[in-house]
């Protein structure tokens, strides 16, 4: 019978800070063949295979995920299904990293011989060195001991957070050798908030043919009719192929005086701001928030326009 003095939030601080510790412990002693493990997986010519059975078949599922996600190609395979006929998805290139607490499950067997029937690496996830699992390996990750969240201590709470916690730890490890950048990441992710909130400049732009662009001699009848064609209510003043200046509808206003009888470059903010191909949308958004403006032109290094950036196609993007 529960304790009536155990509350759900005394329940669920005990089981973070149990589980807490246990991190915090591996951080300090992480298994000592880390290393070698990230330079066998460095070292992958194919894909790197999880495998699992119960609750670690769901944490390997996880880092199979999270390594293909970050630039090491992985991927899932049941040990069930691996011994009807899923051992042929995995080949001599490819290395297996398979996950038990106890090391001693029965389902992993096949796969295990496998491995060593074509001298595939074989690392494991294990709580005991000595398993035979961990004893069959190549290359060993030991769990610390820890107790187990549970206060029965037999539902996998603890060991599934640290195995979780080390793939994790494998994934950024690999990523920071393999030089993973944003760009690649990316590439990954091209969908939702995140993809856009990696997108650049470069990619969500309207691209030249779409520039209302006018020459520094331009009468302001004709710049009118530029921008009012474009629909972005600006224009950009360029001499010799740069950008000199640009005329938005503040500075139309600011110069209503004889109007008509000015050309493009006597209206045009000389100065304007601009944006590289190859700076993070997201980084463009903040500066025209900053600025209080609603576009941007897209230039090169040499201040050749190359583009324009609407912030309408910003939030269309998901920014």
């Amino acid at each position: 019978m529960s304790d009536p003095a155990t509350t759900p939030l005394v329940a669920a601080a005990r089981v973070l800070r149990i589980e807490g510790e246990a991190l915090l412990a591996m951080a300090e002693n992480l298994p000592a063949d880390f290393t070698a493990a990230v330079e066998a997986l460095m070292a992958c010519k194919g894909r790197v295979i999880l495998s699992g059975i119960g609750k670690s078949g769901h944490i390997a599922r996880k880092i199979a995920a999270t390594l293909s996600s970050t630039g090491t190609p992985a991927y899932f395979v049941h040990p069930a299904e691996a011994s009807h006929g899923d051992l042929g998805t995995i080949t001599p290139d490819d290395a297996v990293i398979a996950l038990s607490n106890s090391g001693e499950t029965s389902e992993l067997g096949d796969l295990i011989a496998h491995t060593k029937r074509f001298s595939i690496p074989l690392l494991a996830i294990s709580a005991r060195a000595t398993s035979t699992l961990a004893r069959a390996a190549d290359i060993c990750l030991t769990l610390p001991a820890a107790p187990e969240a549970c206060p029965l201590g037999l539902a996998p709470t603890t060991s599934t957070t640290m195995a979780l916690a080390l793939g994790d730890a494998l994934a950024v490890a690999l990523m920071e050798r393999r030089g993973f950048e944003p760009e690649h990441f990316r590439t990954f992710h091209p969908g939702g908030r995140l993809g856009a909130r990696l997108a650049r400049v470069g990619q969500l732009m309207r691209g030249a043919d779409d520039l209302p662009l006018v020459a520094t001699d331009t009468p302001m009848a004709e710049t009118l009719l530029v921008m009012t064609q474009k629909g972005f209510g600006t224009a950009g003043v360029v001499d010799a192929g740069r950008l000199a200046g640009v005329i938005t509808d503040g500075d139309l206003r600011r110069n209503m005086d004889g109007l008509m009888g000015k050309t493009a470059l006597d209206v045009a903010t000389r100065t304007p701001l601009t944006a590289p191909p190859d700076m993070l949308a997201a980084e463009a958004v903040a500066l025209m928030n900053q600025r209080k403006i609603t576009m941007l032109f897209v230039t090169d290094a040499e201040h050749r326009p190359l583009g324009i950036l609407h912030i309408h196609d910003c939030l269309r993007a998901g920014l």
